[in-house]
């Protein structure tokens, strides 16, 4: 049965309205309004929560929505696949060109209008969405900025939210000047890619990401040594007394190392183990990393000041306490002048 059907059906059994229905799932009357009447392709189960939160608040079997979904997907795709790309939209392809730094823009320019949608310009624009794509799904979830997106594009934050749905669906093949103005022009500041190696270099606004640069190149890998084969990697697992509480998120990072010549021993993964679980060591994507910096100066000034603190103490200490001289004599000990006539 369709998707759209069965929330309509359930829609019209509970005496809800589509209004209802989208305030529960926090996104746009208008973009359910969409969906139900199709003119919007339901986005990707892996990509979204918008399907939890359908099944629970029409009260569905878990999982049925999104199983539905999945199903209809394919069958849109073989549709897609069976015929050949359009070119992208010429606001889409104006962004990508003037995102490219000036001693590069006019040698991209030259190649991307040889040809109407050539190899370069979708392996760019795939790149350039895959980064953008990566950060809003894993901003999603953080309201703050959801928001302070919201506040620099002066749109809602269910239109926003609404927005990332269908960002984190598209494709390349489908991107448009919305998606263009929604994403990729705030979250990327310039790229640059080196047309004999095709390393692809972006550089990301540092309000809305921690990270700055982000470099995309292929190369040469050794594949002599598999993954998680390395020795001490294979004790440390063994040993419950160090990976015991590791989670899954951080054994992959750990499985992933690399060594040229050393190999390194179960404590040197515990200890980088430990490394990732600091503190002062990472800081999470947010809205303002400035704050989370200062943070952590201040955290490593008050060490610093406990420090000092101890070292005064143990020093006032050591002042108070008598010394021991092996060459002076209590004065008990010392020998009386005698007074001679």
């Amino acid at each position: 049965m369709d998707v759209c059907l069965i929330i309509k059906q359930r829609l019209e059994e509970l005496g809800l309205e589509q209004r209802d229905l989208a305030a529960a799932v926090q996104v746009t009357e208008s973009y359910i309004s969409q969906l139900l009447t199709r003119k919007k392709a339901p986005p990707a189960v892996d990509r979204t929560d918008l399907y939890e939160r359908m099944n629970s608040f029409l009260k569905l079997p878990k999982g049925q929505l999104s199983a539905m979904v999945d199903a209809q997907r394919r069958e849109d795709l073989k549709k897609i696949l069976a015929d050949p790309p359009a070119p992208l939209f010429k606001e889409v392809r104006a962004l990508i060109i003037r995102k490219c730094i000036p001693e590069k823009r006019g040698q991209v320019r030259d190649i991307f209008e040889k040809q109407a949608f050539g190899e370069l310009e979708r392996l760019v624009t795939q790149k350039l969405l895959d980064v953008t794509k990566k950060i809003a799904k894993d901003e999603l979830g953080n309201e703050d900025w959801l928001r302070n997106v919201a506040q620099l594009l002066r749109r809602s934050y269910a239109e926003i939210r609404t927005n990332t749905f269908e960002f984190l669906d598209t494709d390349i093949f489908n991107v448009s000047p919305d998606h263009c103005s929604a994403f990729l022009d705030p979250l990327i500041d310039s790229w640059q890619i080196d047309l004999k190696t095709f390393a692809l270099e972006i550089t990301l606004n540092r309000r809305f990401v921690s990270t700055r640069f982000i470099k995309l190149c292929y190369g040469e890998i050794e594949t002599h040594a598999p993954l998680g084969e390395e020795p001490g990697f294979r004790d440390f697992l063994r040993d419950p007394a160090m990976s015991g509480d590791a989670t899954e998120e951080e054994i992959d990072f750990l499985k992933h190392l690399r060594f040229k010549r050393n190999r390194p021993s179960a404590l040197y993964y515990y200890r980088e183990l430990q490394s990732l679980r600091d503190p002062l060591h990472f800081r999470k994507s947010s809205v303002a990393p400035m704050h989370k910096r200062r943070d952590a100066r201040r955290i490593e000034k008050q060490v610093q000041l406990d420090s000092r603190s101890g070292a005064i103490r143990r020093w006032a200490r050591n002042k108070n306490s008598p010394r021991k001289d092996s060459n002076t004599r209590s004065p008990s000990t010392r020998p009386r002048r005698t007074d001679v006539n």
